[in-house]
């Protein structure tokens, strides 16, 4: 099975990050970080850049990587190689675009509450304990 590589980000606002809410599959409709494929000529912290400010409209600088998690999903399964990338926003307000239907900042716990993966739970308080303040 050949692996798609992907890259997310934790972007922290203060005391809140950044959800969106999936508008296609894998996790239709589900809260989770943006992110999606890397392309090409890309590198993983490329990419989470461009997919964060593709999917909100929101720019961040990188703190740096929360860790790598490898799953199979989707329809048909895939296995994914997500590289989850620490951000500190850096401007704009969220707007959904892209693969998200919604996106908006939401405090921390709340966050981990709205998401249904218990990988993206474990990812945001991994966060805040790396780089959260």
């Amino acid at each position: 099975m050949e692996a798609v590589q992907a890259a997310g980000v934790v972007c922290f606002r203060g005391g809140e990050v950044l959800l969106i809410r999936r508008g296609r599959p894998p996790r239709k409709g589900e809260w989770s970080l943006p992110g999606g494929r890397m392309e090409a000529d890309e590198t993983p912290a490329q990419a989470a850049l461009r997919e964060l400010t593709e999917e909100t409209g929101v720019t961040a600088r990188l703190l740096g990587l929360i860790e790598i998690v490898d799953a199979v999903i989707g329809e048909p399964e895939r296995l994914f190689l997500l590289h989850d990338y620490a951000a500190i926003w850096t401007g704009g307000e969220p707007v959904a675009a892209d693969d998200a239907e919604a996106a908006e900042f939401v405090p921390l716990d709340e966050a981990v509450a709205r998401v249904s993966w218990s990988e993206t739970a474990r990812i945001l308080r991994k966060a805040q304990d790396m780089f959260g303040s």
